[in-house]
């Protein structure tokens, strides 16, 4: 699969508003309704493969939240040293737990407890269920209690009816043909096709040219 290198500068920031559900509609809702006041202290741990769609919702919330004059903490398993929990967050995010480290564990359940004590949201993510988790007990046990969700791909027709709706917002047309040659011969995640869109987007643009395949290839020796 094709992981594009361009720098693209077009692609939209994660928000709850621009997350295609299809299976996950369930867990949408429940982060939307989470941002109403006043807010459930009850925490939430979010599971699925990669491209499921975690991280995007997990940013969503937190793009809304800052949206509101909010702020959280995050941690996630590129995180070298998290930072000490600060009362003033609105929520936690522990973000790709799977692979945390001892010390990332270790701060983790300092946050969750801190949280719990000052009726704070946890929001967490894996790749599987809390009980599978291979984290420290007391780690594992706090993030599969309370709402848990496993998170969906979305179909082959899910994928290509949102790889035209995103192409008609942004003005192409875009053929069966061209749907089925991006789909299969790129990332399949939507953060990736939405950025090839982008670019397309602008490389359309930039050469007054329809999108077709030959165009498509043609960006991508200009790129190589």
């Amino acid at each position: 699969m094709k992981q594009l290198a361009l720098d693209i500068g077009l692609a939209s920031v994660p928000t709850l508003d621009n997350f295609y559900a299809g299976a996950n509609e369930a867990v949408l809702q429940h982060l939307r309704l989470w941002l109403t006041v006043p807010r459930s202290p009850v925490p939430c741990y979010l599971w699925g493969d990669s491209g499921s769609g975690k991280t995007h919702l997990l940013k969503g919330l937190q793009t809304r939240l800052l949206e509101l004059g909010a702020d959280m903490g995050w941690m996630d398993a590129n995180t070298p040293e998290p930072t000490a929990f600060d009362t003033r967050w609105q929520a936690v995010v522990l973000e790709d737990v799977t692979w945390y480290n001892a010390a990332q564990q270790q701060a983790a359940f300092n946050w969750f407890v801190n949280a719990h004590t000052h009726q704070i949201a946890v929001f967490s993510s894996g790749t599987v269920p809390p009980a599978d988790l291979q984290l420290r007990e007391d780690l594992r046990t706090r993030l599969g209690w309370g709402h848990v969700f496993q998170l969906h791909h979305l179909s082959e027709s899910e994928r290509q009816q949102v790889l035209q709706e995103a192409a008609q917002a942004r003005g192409l047309s875009l053929s069966p043909e061209v749907v089925d040659f991006m789909l299969n011969r790129f990332s399949r995640d939507l953060s990736s096709l939405m950025q090839l869109l982008d670019a397309l987007d602008a490389f359309a643009l930039q050469t007054q040219r329809t999108v077709t395949i030959p165009l498509i290839k043609t960006m991508l020796a200009a790129d190589d």
